[in-house]
């Protein structure tokens, strides 16, 4: 009976040990506003000339290029706050900007240029764009969202050409009062969660599982076993909690 009455309180103890973690650190953000981006990178093609496999030419739009890549930036709101016509911009110092693509996702809408930004780019009728203009759109990018919500995610994605063999390096800023912008490594997935969030939602959905081992399961060496097991899975039915998660808010919201 002792041993079934700590298991309980330990189990309490869990519960609202992780109950005001969460709740310290949902204040620590609403006071501190955090964007995050990263970028992926991936090579669409390299012209190339070889003496037993041939030549291979790459263009876009008719014109050769030496390597062609298909990169994206991702930015996240991650506070809990939600912010007004934000403005960020892209850049770059070795890489050509090519055709872009922009989403603001889980919407239908794309993310304008910035005003200023349209209005040095502007090229009146029968005029032709001016150097200065061609060389702003190729290194250099400024976007406006009207509203960027709390865990929203924007995307910006370029073909785009390196001025040299090494891949190409393209930086995101963002210009937003009492924001504070980290670059993050491109997460791995699962199932289309990212890792590190499918492993905590399956430990914690662990803690049910543990609960429900000990009220219907007697054989400490199977509750042991199963427990173990769930451990190297975890992650799994972390995505699937997630995932689920995602569909009522989905629906809630629709």
């Amino acid at each position: 009976m002792g041993l079934f009455f700590d298991k309980y309180v330990l189990l309490f103890l869990g519960v609202v040990v992780g109950a005001f973690a969460t709740w310290l650190v949902q204040i620590v953000l609403r006071k501190r506003g955090t964007f995050s981006y990263f970028v992926t990178h991936n090579r669409v093609g390299t012209s190339s000339v070889d003496k037993v496999l041939g030549e291979v030419s790459v263009t876009w739009n008719k014109n050769p290029v030496a390597h062609l890549y298909f990169s994206t930036l991702v930015l996240r709101n991650e506070s809990l706050n939600d912010y007004e016509n934000v403005s960020f911009t892209t850049y770059t110092d070795d890489t050509v900007l090519l055709s872009e693509y922009t989403a603001l996702v889980d919407t239908p809408d794309i993310l304008p240029w910035s005003e200023d930004y349209q209005d040095r780019l502007r090229v009146e009728p029968g005029e032709a764009a001016t150097t200065e203009q061609m060389d702003l759109h190729a290194r250099r990018r400024e976007y406006a969202i009207p509203v960027f919500n709390r865990g929203q995610v924007a995307t910006v994605s370029y073909l785009n050409v390196p001025r040299s063999d090494s891949d190409p390096h393209i930086f995101l800023s963002v210009n937003v009062k009492g924001v504070t912008l980290k670059l993050r490594i491109p997460p791995q997935q699962i199932l289309g969660v990212p890792v590190q969030q499918a492993a905590i939602s399956g430990t914690v959905s662990g803690f049910g599982v543990v609960a429900l081992l000990v009220l219907y399961v007697t054989n400490p060496w199977l509750i042991a076993l199963i427990a173990l097991f769930y451990g190297f899975a975890a992650q799994i039915p972390g995505a699937i909690f997630v995932r689920a998660l995602r569909s009522i808010r989905r629906a809630i919201g629709d």
